[in-house]
């Protein structure tokens, strides 16, 4: 299937993992287009004209989120990441410390003195994405909330306290998947539709969750997809909370 709202191809440097975001071995990034798409989707099927409270259960290094964040700030009220592994949470904190024009500021700095430490254009060109990122944030509504903590996906009290005081209405996530990265000691699809039910329970029913992982289709365990579609190796689903709690 086609984009439907990403119609255009853009260039997607600025927004590279380990460039001006922060990457660890073991953490893939996941292709920016797709997840604008996908989230602009949700969106969609959200429906109301309120910002979105953005939640991602399985956050890893807090890549997706971050890049969503900068992406698409006018209509992000805020953000929410939780996983279960120290390393990740790590990097997402540092990760979406940067939904802030200030702190991407001060990366560039960062970023400028690597340059002229070792001399590698690289670094020098991260400060300048750096830069733009900061200012077209500031522009889109300036510092996005954002928090990250620590929660077991099949959890539901877990997830129950993590969300406490929030109200998300949109989970996107990528599921852990072949060798980069496990879960919870399994590899793959396994346990999947457990795990959007277990996330489902603690939202409203109207919110939307957004699922992709790399196969043919998403596992659902019987419940019906809203939408399901196919772009590259990745497939989508995106389901009504309610659809698992109904």
């Amino acid at each position: 299937m086609s984009y439907r709202h990403v119609l255009a191809k853009a260039d997607y440097t600025d927004y590279s993992s380990g460039s001006v975001l922060h990457s660890a071995p073991g953490f893939p990034a996941f292709p920016v287009r797709l997840a604008s798409e996908v989230f602009l989707r949700a969106l969609a099927l959200r429906g109301g004209g309120a910002p979105a409270v953005l939640w991602d259960p399985c956050c890893g290094s807090g890549y997706l989120l971050s890049v969503l964040g900068l992406l698409h700030r006018p209509v992000i009220g805020s953000v929410l990441a939780t996983d279960l592994a120290d390393e990740a949470l790590a990097l997402a904190e540092e990760n979406l410390a940067l939904l802030d024009p200030d702190a991407l500021a001060l990366r560039a700095k960062v970023l400028e003195e690597r340059a002229e430490r070792f001399g590698k254009p690289s670094y020098l060109e991260a400060a300048e994405a750096a830069r733009r990122l900061a200012d077209g944030l500031a522009r889109d509504g300036g510092r996005l909330p954002a928090a990250v903590c620590r929660a077991n996906a099949f959890d539901r009290e877990d997830l129950a306290e993590a969300v406490e005081g929030r109200t998300p209405d949109i989970v996107i996530t990528d599921v852990p998947y072949g060798e980069q990265t496990s879960w919870l000691g399994v590899e793959g699809e396994a346990g999947v539709p457990e795990m959007l039910a277990a996330v489902a329970s603690v939202l409203p029913p109207h919110a939307v969750l957004a699922v992709t992982t790399r196969g043919r289709k998403v596992p659902l365990g019987g419940v019906r997809a809203a939408e399901s579609f196919k772009i590259g190796t990745r497939a989508v689903a995106l389901v009504p909370a309610g659809r698992f709690t109904g």
